[in-house]
C-alpha cells in the first residue's frame, strides 16, 4: 500500500490544498488529521474555487474516499456550511464520499466564545487566533472535557455528559470572564440543528482505514497549517494547538501502523503568515502592499491580510527537516512575475552573527533577515507546463532553493488552476 502525506514547510497557506487537489488523481483515500476550522485550503478547478476549512480537499474528485479523522477539531456546525457551499456548486458529499472518525471529538458551542473572550483579555499580548475555538477545544481535549462523535448514538449518555461539561464551563464562562452561562436549551438546538445532520458520516474509520489498507489501497493524509505553527516544534507559542507534522499523520488519521512511503513538503514561492509571533522576514510599507495584492494575500476565513516576505531559507530548510519531507511542490512562482529582482531571506543575523540554523523561538525576535537578491524574468510564466520553456531567471531561482534545502523541486506550480503545474521527474 502506498501512503503519502503532503504537509506544509512554513506557516501555512503555501497552497496544501491546490496540491491535493492535483494529486488525488492518484489515490482512493484522502484523510485529513489534525486541525480544525480555524485555516482554509483554496482548491480551484473546472467546477469552481472552493474554501476548503474542514473538508478534506480531495472532495473535488469523483471516487475518492474523503475521512475526517480523530486528531481533527470538528465543528458541526462550520461542516455543515461547507457542504452546503460545495454542493451548491455542484459535488456531491454523502456517506458515499466522506467519513467523519467516531473518535474525532466535537467542538463544542462554547468554545469559540471562549476563544474570543480570551482574546479580548490578552488585548495587545494576544496570539492572533482566528477565534475558531481551536485553542480551547485542544486544551479541553487533553483534560478529557470534550465528547467523541460517535457519542452522538448514545443519547441519553450524551445528555449527562454534556450536563456535566456544561456546569463545569459556565463556572469558567461567568466566574472568569463574566460572560453569559449556556443553557440546556442552547445545546439541545446545537444538538438538533448541526449534529443529528452529521451523523450519517460518522463511522469506525480506524476500521476502514485498516481493511483499506489490507487491499492496497493508495492513502493520501492531508495537514492543515505548517512546521512552523506545530505546537511542538513551531514559533510557540505562536502556533496551532495540534501536532501540524508528518510523524503525527497516521495517530491523527486513525491508522497508527501506517507506513508513510513519500512525504510531499508545500513551500511558497514567497513567504505569507497570518497572525501574530515572529516573522523575520517580514516586509513592510509598499513593498509588503504590492506583495500582498499580487498574490491575493488575505485570509479565506475573515479578509483579513496576511502578512509577507521574501522566501525565508532558514526557516524552509528547518521545516523540510521537521517534516521529514522528501520532495518539494513550490506555489505561486508566476507571482514573482512582476518584480525585477527576487529578494530572499538566505542567512539570519543573531547577536551580531549571521546563521543558518533556526533558532529557539525565543531568540526569533533578536534575529534579522540576511536579504540576497535575484534576477528577476519580468514575463507571464502562467502558461508554462514545461520545466525547459521556463525563463532561466526562473529556473536559477528554482535551483536556488533546491540547493539551499536539500530536496528536489517536483512540483511548480504557476497558477491556481488545477492544470496550471509543471512536473519535474
Amino acid at each position: 500500500m502506498a501512503c503519502t502525506a503532503i504537509v506544509g514547510i512554513n506557516w501555512g497557506d503555501e497552497g496544501k490544498g491546490r496540491m491535493v487537489d492535483l494529486l488525488t488523481e492518484d489515490f482512493d483515500v484522502v484523510v485529513r488529521f489534525q486541525g480544525g476550522g480555524n485555516a482554509g485550503h483554496t482548491v480551484k478547478n473546472e467546477l469552481g474555487t472552493f474554501a476548503l476549512h474542514l473538508l478534506p480537499s480531495g472532495v473535488c474528485r469523483k471516487g475518492v474516499m474523503n475521512v475526517l479523522g480523530n486528531g481533527v477539531a470538528l465543528d458541526p456546525e462550520s461542516l455543515l456550511r461547507e457542504i452546503k457551499d460545495v454542493k451548491s456548486k455542484g459535488i456531491s458529499v454523502t456517506p458515499d464520499n466522506l467519513m467523519i472518525s467516531d473518535r474525532a471529538s466535537l467542538l463544542l458551542p462554547w468554545h469559540r466564545t471562549l476563544d474570543v473572550l480570551e482574546e479580548a483579555r490578552l488585548k495587545d499580548k494576544k496570539f492572533g487566533s482566528t477565534k475558531q475555538g481551536i485553542a480551547p477545544f485542544y486544551s479541553d481535549k487533553f483534560q478529557k472535557k470534550t465528547v467523541m462523535a460517535g457519542e452522538l448514538f448514545y443519547p441519553e449518555r450524551l445528555k449527562a455528559h454534556l450536563n456535566a461539561l456544561r456546569e463545569w464551563k459556565n463556572l469558567i464562562l461567568t466566574g472568569v470572564y463574566g460572560a453569559d452561562p449556556v443553557s440546556e436549551e442552547d445545546i439541545d438546538k446545537w444538538l438538533k440543528n448541526s449534529c443529528e445532520k452529521i451523523k450519517p458520516f460518522i463511522r469506525d474509520t480506524r476500521a476502514y482505514l485498516s481493511e483499506a489498507q489490507k487491499d492496497d489501497k493508495r492513502i493520501l493524509f492531508e495537514a492543515q497549517l505548517g512546521a512552523l505553527r506545530d505546537l511542538d516544534y513551531g514559533t510557540y507559542p505562536y502556533t496551532t494547538s495540534s501536532s501540524t507534522v508528518v510523524a503525527y499523520a497516521p495517530i491523527g488519521a486513525g491508522l497508527p501502523d501506517a507506513q508513510i512511503d513519500r512525504t510531499i513538503g508545500v513551500v511558497k514561492a514567497y513567504s505569507s503568515c497570518l497572525g501574530e509571533g515572529p516573522f523575520v522576514c517580514e516586509l513592510f510599507g509598499e513593498e509588503a502592499d504590492r506583495l500582498r495584492k499580487l498574490g491575493g494575500e488575505f485570509s479565506e476565513k475573515d479578509g483579513h491580510p496576511y502578512r509577507v516576505g521574501p522566501i525565508d531559507l532558514v526557516a524552509t530548510r528547518y521545516g523540510v527537516q521537521v517534516q521529514t519531507a522528501t520532495e518539494i511542490a513550490l506555489t505561486k512562482l508566476d507571482i514573482l512575475s512582476a518584480l525585477d529582482e527576487i529578494p530572499l531571506c538566505v542567512k539570519y543575523r543573531l547577536n551580531g552573527q549571521e546563521i543558518d540554523e533556526f533558532p529557539f523561538p525565543a531568540a526569533l525576535d533578536q534575529c534579522e533577515p540576511v536579504i540576497e537578491t535575484m534576477p528577476g524574468w519580468k514575463c507571464d510564466i502562467s502558461g508554462v507546463r514545461n520545466w525547459w520553456d521556463l525563463p532561466e531567471e526562473a529556473k536559477a531561482y528554482v535551483n536556488r532553493i533546491e540547493r539551499s534545502v536539500g530536496r528536489i523541486v517536483r512540483w511548480i506550480s504557476v497558477g491556481p488552476e488545477r492544470d496550471s503545474i509543471i512536473r519535474r521527474g
